[in-house]
């Protein structure tokens, strides 16, 4: 299948294609204005017709219009004799996608707040603090610190503001202690948190773990407040100009999300903070890892940037199925496929797309993901330090996959139960 092939395959499933005489109007997927294709002659006015006269997409999209809308059926006399085949029209109709629960959905949005102080308070309460010994002043203890970070995060506004949110907590006897906003900002810049926040997002996310079974995983980027956005950054090439000889960024403009998360409730399961251009394909597999410690993976989902074998091999020696589209120039063969699996995927991916891309469209939920993060929580750190970054980041995680145990309360029905073995 070639790629226009594939591209008018998505517009015909998206797009709503309407024949005009003998002319049908096909939507342009950049949002500006209709095509007119000639089915019959086999035209298009689009651009990529008119410069190669070969084939175009927006054919492609009206030919599978076509197969679709046509039903021919063959009916046989009680003899046998003869046959007649009579074309009818069918109506198409397009696919919709489940809504969610309004009323549990309205619930949970004016409860949150609330639900999310008590339940951060609990995950909290599983960290404990390392003991202090000798003379000299006492650290406060981080189960206090881990809360006002991922409260203050959650808040979005600055540290000298949130401390009136941070005093009302303190009342209501979520910490033992009232840190002060300098003392909240050194925390951030410890790399002793690093590791008990990424502990207490995976914590967050097992209360799910009968639900998810179909995971999908891709990175993004985080802006720091510097000149770039992620998008500029990501498609406009111009890496080296920001770079040193090391490649790493010397002015950290953004860092690098990768996560793995659940396609049903969109809770992230694993998480790695990196610097601004760490190959995504080098962390598909400590996340898949980090996931099937915890969860029962059935299938896992991602772009082509993490197409590789080892990858392949990694989660089908997981006993999951690996839905990752092959690239325009893969072979059907690799040369390192002892066992068969790169060749059936490529085989399973060319001739039964249709099936293929059904599961890979779960992917979409990783987007939503990200989304979700940015939108809520902002798509900007505030941090200015490089570990304060990474802790600030992975407080947003913390502060989503949260966020997401409250609408599974309302919509499933959930009792997130924490730190089960240690109880």
């Amino acid at each position: 299948m070639s790629l226009r092939e594939a591209k008018g395959r998505e517009i015909a499933d998206r797009a709503r294609i309407v024949q005009s005489g003998d002319l049908w109007l096909v939507p342009s997927q950049s949002g500006k204005g209709k095509y007119k294709v000639d089915a019959v002659a086999g035209s298009c006015s689009c651009p990529d017709y008119e410069y190669t006269q070969s084939k175009c997409k927006h054919q492609y999209a009206v030919e599978v219009t076509i197969r679709r809308e046509q039903k021919t059926t063959t009916t046989t006399d009680a003899r046998g004799a003869t046959k007649t085949t009579v074309t009818e029209t069918v109506e198409i109709k397009r696919k919709t996608y489940a809504q969610p629960s309004w009323p549990a959905y309205h619930k949970a949005q004016t409860m949150e707040k609330a639900q999310f102080l008590y339940l951060l308070h609990k995950l909290c309460q599983g960290v404990g603090s390392p003991a202090q010994h000798g003379p000299g002043q006492r650290c406060l203890p981080l189960e206090d610190m881990i809360f006002a970070m991922a409260y203050k995060v959650y808040s979005t506004v600055s540290g000298r503001r949130f401390m009136s949110d941070m005093r009302d907590a303190h009342g209501r006897g979520y910490t033992s202690k009232l840190p002060s906003y300098n003392t909240i900002f050194r925390y951030f810049e410890s790399d002793v948190l690093t590791p008990y926040l990424q502990m207490l997002i995976e914590e967050s996310s097992l209360p799910l773990r009968a639900i998810e079974e179909d995971f999908a995983i891709d990175s993004s980027g985080l802006s720091t407040g510097a000149r770039l956005r992620w998008f500029d950054t990501k498609w406009e090439k111009i890496k080296l100009e920001h770079c040193g000889a090391d490649g790493l960024v010397n002015h950290r403009q953004w860092v690098k999300v990768h996560l793995m998360c659940g396609v049903k409730t969109n809770v992230v399961t694993a998480v790695e903070i990196t610097d601004a251009y760490s190959a995504d394909i080098t962390h598909f597999k400590p996340l898949l890892e980090a996931t099937a410690q915890n969860f029962d993976v059935r299938e896992v989902s991602a772009d082509k940037a993490y197409l590789s074998l080892p990858n392949l091999q990694a989660v089908a020696g997981n006993a999951s199925l690996p839905y990752i589209p092959f690239k325009i120039n893969s072979r059907p063969v690799h040369k390192q496929d002892k066992t068969g699996l790169w060749r059936q995927m490529y085989h399973y991916f060319a001739f039964k797309h249709d099936d293929f891309s059904a599961h890979y469209h779960k992917r979409s939920n990783v987007e939503s993901t990200f989304h979700m993060i940015k939108a809520k929580f902002g798509d900007g750190l505030r941090s200015k330090t490089k570990t304060a970054q990474i802790n600030e980041a992975l407080c947003k995680v913390l502060c989503h996959n949260i966020c997401c145990l409250i609408q599974s309360m309302y919509e499933l029905n959930l009792r997130p139960k924490f730190w089960a073995q240690v109880a």
